[in-house]
């Protein structure tokens, strides 16, 4: 039957495949005049190459064999790329996804805390990996200690939680954006000699959140401030990237503005598609929700202990891949239409990619090689003290 049959993907009949065989080289040399002939990064060209050769038989297979009847079946071998990669991306994100739900988070309540920055954090987080560990450090401190604290005020002593980070590098428009995805046990653990405890913690109100959100503000600040003495440098103009990679900071600074670094339209905004929607006021914050000097931290979402299939659909889409193939098309014009998930506020639909737009802004979208950008803390933490009993608790084998 068709469910249980191997079907061959056909990679090179994708739009982003289509783009990145015509346009790649065109987009590759106007990067390097940007800079003087001094050109993209090697870890993003590699990426964009093994990119192309992804489900290609020509560019390595694994042969199986039948041992009853003889029958071959060659499988093409993946990139496995970590950029933009649809076919690698969506993979990796199933194979997480089904792993925190399986084997890390326990079933107890897990909330998402989800942290968005000002526009020059993203910009610098997206390069500087010790920086962007640093603010996902602090940040999780504040959570962690604040549901400790609320625990401590209803008298369990030595509470402990954990959570797991996703740092998520995009956005809706393709963009970089920085930001954080924390998946957070919503209460504490404790121990009565060995006998493992788990303790809810009460309703979410906007206060609890301004207050977190207050404090991962000041150690951002702090620890920017802490750089920037380190550096000798009296005002907020270190720049790593712009050192390190300058063809790659130009496209990055202009995908966190919402701009074109290349071509006739460099400097002009993404074009818009779709129904002009008249906007009164802007929308208020809702429940869990506080914003402040660009800083943005929503807490909305708990998903109950006994909802795994849920758990999974949050884990999955903070995990997800960049793009979806199905979310792009070719115009008749030889552009790039992106179908947003969402529609926005005033009406847009759809985005208006010219290729080359389109590569410059996967190219930005592309992490540097050997950074993590799936944390575990706390509890849950690999090296933990509890971390065995944790992941069992609420199991049909497990303690609680």
């Amino acid at each position: 039957s068709p469910s249980t049959t191997y079907q061959p993907r056909q990679p090179a009949a994708g739009v982003l495949h289509q783009v990145v065989r015509d346009h790649f080289e065109t987009f590759r040399t106007q990067a390097a005049d940007l800079r003087d002939g001094e050109g993209l990064p090697g870890f993003v060209e590699r990426e964009f190459y093994k990119f192309l050769q992804c489900g290609a038989l020509g560019a390595g297979f694994a042969r199986f064999r039948c041992a009853g009847c003889g029958f071959d079946r060659l499988v093409p071998f993946s990139c496995h790329g970590r950029g933009f990669c649809p076919s690698c991306g969506g993979r990796r994100m199933a194979e997480r996804a089904a792993h925190l739900v399986d084997h890390v988070f326990p079933r107890v309540p897990v909330r998402q805390w989800v942290l968005s920055l000002p526009h020059r954090l993203r910009y610098r987080l997206a390069w500087d990996h010790d920086l962007c560990r640093s603010v996902v450090g602090h940040t999780l401190r504040a959570i962690l200690g604040f549901l400790r604290r609320r625990a401590r005020n209803a008298g369990v002593v030595d509470g402990r939680s954990g959570a797991v980070t996703i740092v998520q590098r995009f956005g809706g428009a393709l963009n970089l954006n920085v930001h954080l995805h924390a998946l957070v046990i919503d209460g504490v653990f404790s121990k009565d000699g060995d006998v493992l405890r788990f303790h809810p913690s009460p309703s979410l109100e906007a206060a609890d959140v301004d207050e977190v959100l207050a404090t991962v503000r000041a150690y951002v600040r702090r620890r920017l401030a802490r750089g920037r003495a380190d550096d000798g440098d009296d005002g907020d103009t270190l720049d790593a990237w712009e050192d390190e990679a300058p063809v790659l900071a130009g496209l990055a600074a202009a995908s966190v503005q919402g701009r074109v670094a290349l071509g006739p339209r460099a400097g002009a905004r993404i074009r818009r598609r779709g129904t002009l929607a008249v906007v009164t006021e802007p929308p208020g914050l809702g429940p869990c929700h506080a914003r402040y000097d660009g800083f943005d931290l929503h807490a909305g979402l708990c998903v109950p202990a006994n909802q795994r299939d849920r758990l999974e659909r949050v884990c999955t889409y903070a995990l997800r891949p960049p793009v979806a193939q199905e979310r792009l098309e070719l115009t008749e014009g030889g552009q790039v239409r992106l179908e947003l998930r969402r529609p926005w506020s005033n009406g847009t639909t759809h985005l208006l990619f010219d290729p080359i737009e389109l590569l410059e802004r996967l190219a930005a979208l592309t992490p540097r090689p050997r950074i993590n950008l799936l944390l575990y803390h706390g509890v849950l933490g690999a090296r933990a003290a509890w971390r065995s009993l944790v992941v069992q608790f609420g199991t049909t084998d497990g303690p609680g």
